[in-house]
């Protein structure tokens, strides 16, 4: 299945679904990828979370009744997933800025957040550059933490599992640790997360085999495969956002390759992370369509 389709299958069994219980797993089942990658993918290309977008679709097609018909409001709210008229008064007057008592009045104001369409845009040529590299098994010792893949919740966590992995001597470690002082990386493991709350996020480098691996850290292999491996310029974390919004709304849609969904690699060199010519990397482990 390529990637527009599967996205697009995704969001449709999402609009048949919205007055039942979503499962997350079941909606990524129609995109052929674990809830961890479709949830990640989604919001990098639609750019909102997919439990907004849920929220959202929701909200507005709540709104669209109570102003069209004598519904009450209660129905409304346990239609549409609300456990009390409380809950979902308060979720509808942060979106529509109204109450639903006001929102049944004519004349009333409400806002309105339409069903998405994944499509390509062809707007103009982009300079992307990347590389195709096989590359042989290699180790490396990094420091683990899970991270949950609901509500977007990652999207503080790992920068803050950034701030104290330099504060508290992580990085310094990884440094007096490796051969190999190139980068940084950042591995997400999405192979483990198809049907798990949470997915592990590690924070790691090459690996010096004559060196004992240090307390709290784990040493792992990343398996032999071949790489989409990106270059990004410019000051973080906008350069990378960037390249990852490309990745997913140009290169995969138009290659001849496909994520195998297994991890990615963000790697980081040594430098200022502001500076407008700071260089990273996003390496995804790919198989030819």
């Amino acid at each position: 299945m390529d990637w527009i389709t599967g996205i697009q299958n995704a969001i449709n069994y999402i609009e048949e679904h919205l007055t039942e219980e979503i499962n997350y797993d079941k909606v990524a089942d129609e995109a052929a990828c674990s809830s961890f990658y479709f949830q990640r993918i989604f919001g990098v290309l639609c750019d909102i979370s997919l439990g907004e977008y849920i929220r959202n679709r929701r909200l507005t097609l709540a709104g669209n009744e109570l102003n069209a018909s004598d519904i009450k409001v209660i129905d409304i709210a346990l239609k549409y997933g609300y456990e009390s008229p409380e809950s979902f008064t308060r979720a509808f007057s942060k979106f529509h800025g109204i109450t639903p008592s006001e929102a049944k009045k004519n004349g009333s104001k409400l806002k309105s957040f339409s069903r998405l369409s994944v499509k390509i845009t062809l707007s103009g040529g982009s300079m992307m550059d990347y590389k195709i590299v096989e590359k042989e098994a290699f180790e490396i010792i990094e420091k683990v933490e899970a991270h949950s893949i609901e509500n977007d919740v990652n999207a503080k966590s790992i920068p803050d599992f950034w701030t104290k992995s330099h504060n508290d001597g992580t990085v310094k470690t990884l440094l007096e640790n490796t051969t190999d002082r190139t980068f940084i990386f950042g591995v997400c493991y999405g192979n483990n997360a198809d049907r798990a709350k949470t997915f592990d996020y590690s924070i790691g480098a090459v690996y010096n085999k004559k060196a004992a691996v240090p307390k709290g850290f784990r040493r792992n292999t990343i398996p032999a495969r071949t790489w989409a491996i990106f270059e990004c310029k410019g000051a973080m974390p906008k350069a990378m956002q960037d390249m990852w919004h490309k990745i997913t709304s140009e290169f995969f849609p138009t290659s001849g390759y496909q994520p195998t969904y297994e991890m990615d690699i963000e790697a980081y060199t040594e430098g200022n992370m502001d500076e407008s010519d700071y260089r990273s990397e996003i390496w995804i482990p790919v198989v030819k369509k």
